[in-house]
């Protein structure tokens, strides 16, 4: 009998009280239950620290990206630009700009591009709690035909910068220099590397998805909430079929597509 008259839990509990425990408790679990002999409960104390294992390097890893972030803005406000959309045929250019507080850490932040839908979601609103500002710009497709990419780029960023209301230590850009603010810092794989940049990454990407899929029901046929606009085989063999509507991008299909706007 266990003591105090409890009844001694079932290997079968403890199996799933190791499966369930969240990071914290782990090993507090483990130290409890590491002399039970049952086969049931080693097995599952061995995926128990597997998995706190995976999840110790995922938070270093997430810790890290603040380290550089803090390291960069010299312990000031840092507001972190990404950018997404920039080759898409379809569908405006969205630029998000985030600055984050040190604490809470948001565990899981990445390049957007490294995260599920459902994933991106959930981080989305735990930023949207969380951060310090928030901005966005879209620049939509007929200015990007107008002015270039290059240039719209600059106008997202530029917006987005003003949108955030913050005049912040350090503008740190993801990929080549844009030269968007006189204390910018682009970083090659920014988004992968701090924690601001991965948050703008995953924001841009959610709110442009929605904006897409919202475009497919107002021109529907050319599989926008699938593809989002990019250059799938299906969206390329609809543009031919049925031209360009209003929110594609001309100058980005003259190589496929000599049909005027059908909108």
């Amino acid at each position: 009998m266990a003591r105090d008259g409890m009844r001694a839990a079932s290997a079968r509990e403890v199996a799933a009280l190791l499966r369930d425990a969240p990071y914290e408790e782990v090993d507090r679990l483990a130290a409890r239950y590491g002399d039970d002999p049952r086969s049931q409960v080693q097995r599952a104390l061995q995926q128990a620290a597997r998995r706190h294992e995976a999840e110790r390097r995922e938070r270093q890893r997430v810790r890290s990206m603040y380290g550089l972030e803090r390291e960069l803005s010299g312990g000031g406000m840092a507001l972190g630009i990404d950018e997404v959309g920039r080759g898409a045929l379809a569908g405006p250019l969205t630029v998000c700009a985030v600055a984050l507080p040190a604490e809470p850490v948001i565990w899981g932040l990445n390049d957007s591009k490294q995260l599920t839908p459902a994933r991106r979601e959930v981080l989305a609103t735990r930023i949207a709690e969380h951060a310090v500002a928030i901005g966005m710009a879209h620049v939509e497709a007929a200015s990007i035909d107008a002015v270039g990419m290059a240039t719209a780029l600059r106008m997202g960023m530029a917006q987005a910068i003003e949108d955030s209301g913050l005049d912040p230590e350090v503008v740190l850009v993801d990929g080549n220099p844009v030269r968007v603010h006189p204390r910018e810092v682009s970083l090659v794989r920014g988004d992968a590397r701090v924690a601001c940049i991965a948050a703008a990454s995953i924001v841009a990407k959610v709110a442009r998805d929605a904006m897409m899929v919202a475009y497919a029901e107002d021109y529907p046929g050319y599989h926008l909430a699938s593809c989002k606009g990019y250059g799938s085989a299906e969206h390329v063999e609809s543009i031919r079929a049925r031209g360009l509507s209003p929110i594609h991008r001309a100058s980005f299909c003259g190589n496929f597509l000599e049909t005027p706007r059908l909108f």
